[in-house]
Formats: structure tokens, sequence, C-alpha cells
């Protein structure tokens, strides 16, 4: 487990006294604690039931984790009570937090085998770091017996979440990179609004254009991690190469380029830089939803919900820039629902997830927030019943990717976190100006490199 005890070393002893301080009450954290009446999952005909090894020994208590937004975590504990009721013998203690130190907690919890029953994964790098290491229980047998109901999800989605030909995690939704952008800020100027269609170019001429027009920002400084993913993939490159033990392109002026694209934006006051980016605390103090830039291009779309609600405003989706982001867009889980290998009640914790996966009731409350529904029936379900118009902009706009994008890469190797860090470290000193935009990219790729061959 040799790249999880890296981060385990640093961080295990700190971080353990957090989470047990965390999770001792059920307040600051959730942990609602609620139960009524009889039976197992509800909402559509789809929606499973059925208790595990546990039921007959009368209370079970499962334990789960997500990241998100203050929204998120108010939905989301509304839909646990939705399954409580229905599963009046099951409670479910919660924890959750931002992002930002998600996962080394959760290294903490793994290093102790104390994972949560049920937890909310990302896709790509962390997932197959998790899976590589065994911590993930296969899923691929609930499937089979119908716990987990899976019936009319197309193969790529479900595929989505298997790492090497194991099934350990269920998409919550299915998402995209997006362009959010607060249409208001371009009325009575001559600069033209985001498309489906524009170029780096034209990308370039826009943000700068609106950020002169309005004397604020003209787009919000988008990290690398995913942003030069796409990068790559609009130019027919990946990050990783096939089998992941090193990057998937050969020319560092590719990587040197976009550092320069971005240190311009910087320098020329169009993108704020991290000083800034630092103080931004979770999505809803994003700084389009306090009128301080007017494109957005940092989150995905199932984020757009929580971004127009705190806005406060309409505002558009649009797609990356790039004369092929038809080859550089792709759809991807927005997360996939895991469970822990030392869960006790792994039966239990994949009836919840087929709850959250089968039943409308749960999609109402929850919307777009963490994508698309994967099942076709929810999805017309919710089209029949209503949707909000932050919602139909979302199911819209995935409906145009779907159209125009090609397979997510899946080749990321199990330190590939590790090299993502370094990618963003790398980016922060080129954007202080510690390192031209050449230098920067030699760096990185020293750096990768280094990482990939300790695997």
């Amino acid at each position: 487990m040799k790249h999880l005890k890296k981060v385990w070393l640093l961080l295990c002893a700190a971080l353990m006294i957090v989470f047990i301080a965390a999770c001792a009450g059920s307040g600051t954290g959730g942990g609602q604690e609620a139960g009524s009446d009889s039976g197992s999952s509800g909402g559509s005909s789809d929606s499973g039931g059925g208790s595990d090894e546990g039921s007959s020994e009368g209370e079970i208590e499962l334990r789960m984790s997500w990241w998100g937004s203050q929204t998120r975590h108010d939905m989301t504990e509304e839909i646990i009570t939705m399954y409580e009721e229905q599963n009046p013998n099951v409670t479910i203690n919660t924890e959750f937090s931002g992002f930002d130190g998600y996962f080394e907690r959760m290294a903490a919890q793994a290093s102790g085998g104390n994972l949560p029953d049920i937890m909310q994964q990302n896709f790509g790098e962390y997932v197959n770091q998790y899976a590589a290491e065994g911590l993930l229980a296969d899923l691929g047998p609930f499937i089979e017996d119908g716990t987990i109901n899976l019936e009319g999800v197309d193969d790529t989605v479900i595929e989505s979440g298997q790492v090497n030909g194991t099934q350990v995690g269920i998409p919550t939704g299915t998402n995209a990179m997006m362009v959010a952008y607060n249409p208001k800020h371009f009325e009575g100027t001559d600069v033209e609004m985001p498309s489906n269609d524009w170029t780096w170019q034209e990308y370039l001429d826009i943000t700068s254009g609106i950020s002169e027009a309005t004397g604020h920002y003209g787009v919000s400084y988008t990290e690398p991690d995913n942003f030069f993913e796409y990068y790559l993939r609009e130019k027919g490159e990946s990050l990783f190469n096939e089998d992941g033990t090193g990057l998937g392109y050969e020319n560092d002026q590719l990587l040197a380029d976009y550092f320069s694209m971005m240190k311009q934006q910087i320098d020329n006051g169009v993108s704020p830089d991290y000083s800034v980016v630092d103080q931004i605390q979770g999505l809803e103090d994003e700084l389009i939803t306090r009128g301080e830039t007017s494109i957005h291009i940092k989150n995905w779309s199932n984020q757009f919900q929580t971004l127009q609600q705190t806005a406060g405003t309409p505002l558009e989706i649009a797609m990356l820039p790039g004369k092929n982001n038809d080859q550089g867009m792709f759809q991807k889980p927005s997360m996939l629902w895991s469970i822990g290998e030392n869960s006790k009640h792994k039966k239990q914790a994949a009836d919840f997830i087929n709850f959250y996966t089968n039943t409308v009731e749960v999609f109402e409350v929850i919307g777009g927030d963490r994508g698309v529904p994967i099942k076709p029936d929810v999805r017309e379900a919710l089209r029949e019943n209503g949707l909000s118009e932050a919602q139909e902009k979302i199911f819209d706009y995935l409906d145009v990717v779907a159209e125009n994008s090609s397979a997510p890469d899946t080749n990321f190797p199990p330190s590939a976190s590790e090299v993502l860090q370094a990618l963003k470290d790398t980016d922060e000193m080129v954007m202080y100006g510690e390192m031209t935009p050449e230098e920067g990219a030699k760096h990185f790729r020293d750096e990768a490199e280094s990482i990939l061959s300790e695997q």
C-alpha cells in the first residue's frame, strides 16, 4: 500500500484525531438517526429492497461519507432520512466535508481498516488508487443478484465504475466539464458570449473583452488537473500512456504553451491569481456567484445548479473551447458510490445505493447535483414531472455533450493523484513567476516520471 502510506505517514496521527472528534457526535457532520415505517427502499417500481446478513441482527448502523457544498450536504441528509424511514432498523451516520481534505481523511481511515460502509469516490485517480489497494468491495455480485438494479443503464456507464474488470463503484450520475457564464454581463457590450464551438483564440478574445467591458475578471482561474487533461485531449493527446506507466504526451511544448496562456490571463488581469483562488470557500463562494467574473471554467455540470442558485441570476452553459472540442469533451461519472471492503453490512450498503439509483424522489431532492441519473426510466420520470430551470439546462447540456464527445480516459495509474498534485504545484510556481513555462513543463515531467517509476 505504498502510495497511501506516503500520505498516512504524514497525516494519519493528526487526521485520526480530527476524524474521531468529528464522529463523536452527529451535529456538524450530519448523522441523523431516523426511522419509522417498514419495508425497504421506495420510489420507483425498480427500487430494491432487502436487507443483508445484518438484518437478522436487528439494528444496523452504516457510515456514509461524501464531499460537496452545503447545499449537497442538506439534500443528501434529506435523502438519507427518506431511506431510514423506509428501513427503520437502519441508521446511517454521516461524515461530509468539502473536497479539500476529503481524501486525506479517507487515507487515515483506510490505514486503520475503518473506511465508511458507503463512500463517495472520485472517478479516475482516486478510485483506481483505492481499488488497486483492495480497499473497495466488488459490487458485481450485488448487481447479479438484483440488490442493485441497473436494468437499462448504458454499458459504458456501468463500465466507468470498473477497475481492471471489477465493479468497485456505481455512478451517481453522468457529468461533463462545462463553461458557465452570466449573460447579463454581456448585455450592452459588443463582446460575444461563449458558444459550443468557440476556438481558443475566441476564448482569449472573449474573456479579455468582457473583462475590459465590465472592469472585473473575465474568467475564473482553472487549476490544471482537469483543464490540462482536456487541453491535451482536444489536441489528440492524453495525460497518461495506455498502461499508466508514464505520461501520454511526448512534446513538453504542449504544457509550456498551456502555462503561457494561463499566465497571460493572470498577468493581464483577466483571471485571478492563486492568492484570490486560495481564498474561495467552496462552491457557493465562487467568483461567478459573487458577480466578480463573467465566465466560469472550473467545475462540472452537476455543480451548475448550486452555482445558479447561489448567484441568484440565470446562468448559461457552453462546452469548453477548442477547434476539436468534440474530441476533448467527455462524459464521466459525476462521482461513484463505493462500499468499503471492511464493511460488515455490504448488502445493506448496496441496498442504499440501489435506493439512490432507482428512486425518482431521490432525484427530485438532489436534482442534477450528482449528475444526470443513469437510469433511463428515472430521467424520463423527472422530465415528465417537470425539471427546474437549472436542471433543464443540465439535462440539455448533457444531451449536447453526448453527441459531441469521445470516451473518457480511464488509464489513471494508482499514483495519479500524486502526479496531479505535482502538476498543480508546478502550475502555482509558474503562475507566481518562480519558473518559466518551459522550465515548469520540464519540471513537471521530471516529477511525474519519478512518481510513476515508484509504482
